[in-house]
């Protein structure tokens, strides 16, 4: 199919007689437009991103007191990226274990009270001594109350028991309180060191060192650039024939790599953009090709339209850009250099490019325009 290609859309020179006034004299070579069999292609463009990117965001206030590097060093997971002061929740931990000691001695004493109440009750006690005061006390006093309901010693000595447990209770929820907080602070403590989450370089910083944040700021941008992809809206129409994993040849162009390279559909998001009606579309490009935030161009095949369609083909090296704008010179019907506006599409193998709009077939374009032309069209 190539070779047909190629055939089809060989160039026809025309030479101009030995007749022809001085004027013309200057433009050779003049390209009759073919047309080509070809499947219709649409250039859409985009950027290039890695394939992995985070931003780094800080997790509370303070000052920030570390950065691992610049742009474009490179670290390896795990490693700290930046870090802020935690001097003052130090200094907060350091209380949550002093409150932890101290509950813990609490619990400590209010089991040895329990203890002894257990096996001495202080409602059992009494005056101390050997006398007959506390020997009456102890066979006539004591019984006395208890008939005549004055007091309840056994009553008192379950009461005497329950506080003591309530203050073990209390002391263990102390610890458990000391011990949360210290959670606490060692959570934030993390959240005061931002670690690199895989192998990448820094891309981009947004502080310096001795900068103050606040919760949610961005702080550094992290990526890992070892593969690299194309990110694009594709028009709804066009992302219905693109499948996950198929490959386009000679798809994609770059600002910093102008020749065109075969591109991998990596992934079709499954929801368009409800302004734009265009669907985001990844593709996977070789390495090496290009950089992060490089302009790029991708060549869509239009499936949406018939199969195969006559497109005109021009040489490449006719088109001309102003601005972004693709333009050719053609010969008007008087002879004369003419510019116009075309909407170029695939670029083929053999040094053509297809035009999905601007010129037709017939048209006659100058293959390698002169300054001589420029200078005759710069007023149109």
């Amino acid at each position: 199919m190539l070779k047909t290609l190629i055939a089809t859309v060989t160039a026809t020179a025309i030479t101009l007689s030995v007749s022809a006034s001085p004027r013309d004299r200057d433009y050779v070579d003049i390209f009759v437009v073919k047309e080509s069999s070809e499947t219709p292609t649409v250039v859409v463009s985009g950027n290039v991103v890695p394939f992995k990117e985070v931003t780094l965001a800080a997790q509370l206030p303070g000052r920030v007191k570390f950065i691992a590097g610049i742009e474009g060093e490179s670290f390896e997971e795990s490693t700290t990226l930046i870090a802020l002061d935690e001097d003052e929740l130090l200094a907060k931990r350091g209380a949550a274990y002093a409150q932890l000691a101290a509950a813990d001695a609490q619990l400590r004493n209010a089991g040895v009270q329990y203890s002894r109440e257990l096996w001495s009750p202080q409602s059992s006690g009494g005056p101390g001594g050997m006398g007959i005061p506390n020997l009456f006390d102890q066979m006539f006093t004591r019984p006395a109350e208890d008939f005549f309901g004055q007091r309840d010693r056994g009553a008192e000595r379950s009461a005497d028991l329950y506080a003591s447990g309530t203050r073990m209770e209390q002391a263990r929820s102390a610890i458990l309180q000391a011990q949360s907080e210290i959670r606490a602070i060692d959570a934030k403590l993390r959240d005061a060191k931002s670690l690199a989450p895989f192998n990448g370089v820094i891309v981009e910083k947004f502080v310096e060192e001795g900068d103050t944040v606040q919760p949610g700021q961005p702080m550094l941008k992290f990526a890992d650039v070892t593969w690299l992809q194309i990110d694009v809206d594709v028009p709804a129409r066009l992302a219905q024939g693109l499948q996950p994993m198929s490959v386009l040849q000679n798809a994609a162009t770059f600002d910093d790599h102008p020749e065109p390279v075969a591109v991998r559909v990596a992934q079709v998001f499954p929801m368009a953009d409800v302004q734009r009606h265009t669907v985001k579309v990844k593709f996977d490009i070789p390495q090496g090709v290009s950089k992060p935030g490089m302009y790029a161009k991708v060549l869509i095949p239009d499936f949406s339209g018939p199969a195969k369609s006559q497109l005109p083909v021009i040489p490449s090296t006719a088109i001309r850009y102003r601005g972004s704008l693709p333009v050719v010179y053609i010969q008007n019907e008087e002879g004369q250099p003419e510019l116009r506006m075309i909407r170029q599409g695939k670029h083929l193998d053999n040094g053509m490019t297809m035009v999905l709009s601007g010129i037709a077939p017939g048209d006659r374009v100058y293959p390698n325009p002169g300054p001589d032309i420029m200078t005759r069209t710069r007023g149109q």
